[in-house]
């Protein structure tokens, strides 16, 4: 029982650290939609943005036993990250990056109200959400179920690592931005980590999808063995240790928090 719940904390800690670090470019963006407004208006703006956006979440957690159980729906979650990691991927390490995203954000949102603001910034957190619930909802169907009562038709150990880690991202892009805006500015390479880990995650979704008992291709039981759990995180594990050490430096923008 105890490896069970350590394999629990362990997926939420990734969980959370995956959100932490995908949390810099969303404050860099939120920030930025509203840098126009006055001074003591900014961080209320992001505040009630933000509010609004875990009201949408939570009402998005209601669809998450639908997307948990539906083996299509896991499958295009799938393709999904993986299509969303390795485009960022592949994009930092063939392509050019934008150096006028934000400065276009700055210019379409200039002139808007407050409350246009907070709609934007509400908006733009749901979007950022769409990612972290899919990873979210991979990592915990990739967990053995736990003691705990269904809810919503899933697992409730697994639904709780979900709900924690959606709070944990909304907590880290008001709170703890500020610091991975500034440990993106020393370790520019933990950016791409991020996305590369949301592919493998979109990796653990497909092979979830391929183990499905209406697919058949992977045995019902390999999403949970010892081995794939072991694989999964070692190469996990890697990855996050080579983004962590990568060598490189990059200016940012200082966040409005």
């Amino acid at each position: 029982m105890e490896s069970l719940w350590l394999e629990y904390a362990w997926a939420l800690l990734i969980l959370i650290g995956l959100e932490g670090l995908l949390s810099a470019d969303n404050a860099l963006v939120l920030a930025v939609i509203a840098k126009h407004l006055p001074e003591d208006q900014k961080k209320r703006a992001i505040t009630y943005g933000i509010i609004m956006a875990f009201a949408f979440r939570f009402a998005a957690l209601f669809a998450i036993s639908f997307i948990a159980n539906v083996w299509q729906i896991q499958a295009i979650g799938a393709a999904y990250l993986l299509y969303l990691g390795l485009k960022h991927v592949i994009q930092a390490r063939f392509g050019k990056e934008n150096e006028n995203i934000q400065k276009e954000v700055e210019e379409e949102s200039a002139g808007k109200g407050f409350w246009p603001t907070v709609g934007k910034i509400a908006l733009a957190d749901l979007a950022f959400a769409i990612d972290s619930i899919l990873a979210a909802v991979a990592l915990a169907l990739g967990l053995p179920d736990s003691p705990l009562e269904d809810f919503g038709g899933m697992d409730g150990g697994q639904f709780i690592v979900i709900v924690l880690g959606g709070i944990a991202g909304l907590i880290l892009i008001k709170y703890a931005a500020t610091w991975f805006v500034q440990l993106l500015d020393k370790r520019p390479a933990l950016e791409t980590t991020a996305y590369a880990i949301v592919a493998w995650v979109g990796v653990k979704l497909a092979v979830i999808t391929l183990a499905h008992e209406d697919i058949g291709i992977l045995d019902h039981h390999f999403p949970h063995s010892t081995a794939w759990t072991l694989v999964f995180y070692g190469v996990l594990v890697g990855i996050a240790l080579i983004g962590w050490f990568a060598p490189g430096k990059k200016s940012t923008e200082k966040s409005a928090f």
